[in-house]
C-alpha cells in the first residue's frame, strides 16, 4: 500500500488500483479533521461512502464538488454520514439534472427516506400529482443477500468496484448485537479491504472476517478515544491479536487524537485526512 496526500484537486478516477481517499476521519463533532466520509476510486469508477453534514463543504475544500459525485452508499443514518446528502439530492435534481446512484436495500431505502430525507427533498414540487420521492432524486442499486451467513450480508458491484455490506451492532448502546441495533452497515471492498464504518465492539466480526474473507490485509477501523458510548474504544480494540492491529488503521476519531501513538500499540496508525490509500 502506498500513501499519498492530495495535491491540487480531487480525482475520481484512476490506471485501476484501487484507491480509498479519506474525505475525513473525524469523530462525529471533530472540529479539525471533517467526518469520517471515504472515496473510492478504481479506474473510471468512484464510489462515495457516506456524505455527512460537511462533506459537501469538504469537497470543495479539496476543489472539487458533491455534484462530481454519481455513486453513493450510505451506511447508516446519523447526521455525520447523511447530513450533506440533502444538498447532494438537490444539486442533482435542480443544478446537473443527473440522478446519482446510490447502492441501498430496500428496507434502508425506507427508513433513510420517511425519517430522514423526506422533510427537506419531498414538497419542493410536485411530480404526476404527487410530491417527490426517493426515486426522483437517485437510482437504486438493490444489492442482492448473500445467502448461508452468519449475519446479514449483501452483494453489489459499481462497475468494478465490489462490495458487500454487512449489519454492524452500532446503536442504541445497550443493544446485545446486531440483530437488535439499529441499521447500520460496514464494507468490505474488493474482498481486500475491511472498513467498518460505524460499530461498537465486535470481536466476533472479526471471526466471520478470517472464516469468510481471509484475504482481507486491510482495516480502517472507527475507533473512539474512551470507553463507553456507540463505537469500539482504543482500549478495546488493544486487547484484538497483534496480527489484526498491525494492519489496522483507526478512523473517525476525536480531536485529541494527539495523545495517543498507535503505531507504537501494534496499530498500522491513525488514518489521514486528504489522503490516498492506493492498493
Amino acid at each position: 500500500m502506498t500513501i499519498s496526500p492530495l495535491s491540487q484537486k480531487l480525482r475520481f478516477e484512476n490506471e485501476g488500483n484501487l484507491e480509498i481517499f479519506f474525505v475525513g476521519v473525524g469523530s462525529a463533532f471533530s472540529k479539525k479533521h471533517f467526518q469520517n466520509n471515504i472515496l473510492l476510486i478504481k479506474g473510471k469508477d468512484h464510489l462515495l461512502v457516506d456524505c455527512g453534514t460537511m462533506c459537501p463543504y469538504a469537497l470543495h475544500s479539496y476543489n472539487s464538488s458533491i455534484t462530481k459525485v454519481q455513486n453513493f452508499l450510505i451506511t447508516h443514518s446519523h447526521a455525520d454520514h447523511i447530513g450533506g446528502l440533502e444538498e447532494a439530492a438537490l444539486m442533482g435534481r435542480y443544478t446537473t439534472k443527473k440522478r446519482p446512484k446510490m447502492i441501498i436495500t430496500d428496507k434502508y431505502k425506507k427508513i433513510l427516506w420517511n425519517q430522514s430525507l423526506r422533510g427537506g427533498n419531498s414538497y419542493g414540487e410536485y411530480s404526476d400529482g404527487s410530491f417527490l420521492t426517493f426515486d426522483d432524486y437517485f437510482e437504486q442499486v438493490k444489492p442482492k443477500k448473500i445467502p448461508r451467513m452468519e449475519r446479514p450480508m449483501y452483494h453489489s458491484k459499481i462497475d468494478t468496484i465490489d462490495i458487500k455490506l454487512f449489519r454492524t451492532k452500532h446503536i442504541p448502546d445497550n443493544a446485545g448485537s446486531w440483530e437488535n441495533s439499529f441499521i447500520s452497515y460496514g464494507l468490505i471492498i474488493d474482498d481486500t479491504l475491511l472498513f467498518t464504518a460505524d460499530t461498537r465492539f465486535d470481536p466476533d466480526l472479526f471471526s466471520l472476517i478470517e472464516k469468510r474473507f481471509p484475504k482481507i490485509d486491510t482495516i480502517f477501523h472507527d475507533c473512539q478515544l474512551f470507553t463507553g458510548g456507540v463505537h469500539a474504544s482504543y482500549q478495546e480494540l488493544l486487547t484484538l491479536p497483534l496480527e489484526i492491529r498491525k494492519k489496522m488503521y483507526l478512523c473517525h476519531y476525536g480531536d485529541n487524537y494527539e495523545k495517543f501513538s498507535p503505531e507504537n500499540d501494534g496499530f498500522a496508525g491513525f488514518a489521514k485526512q486528504g489522503h490516498y490509500y492506493s492498493l
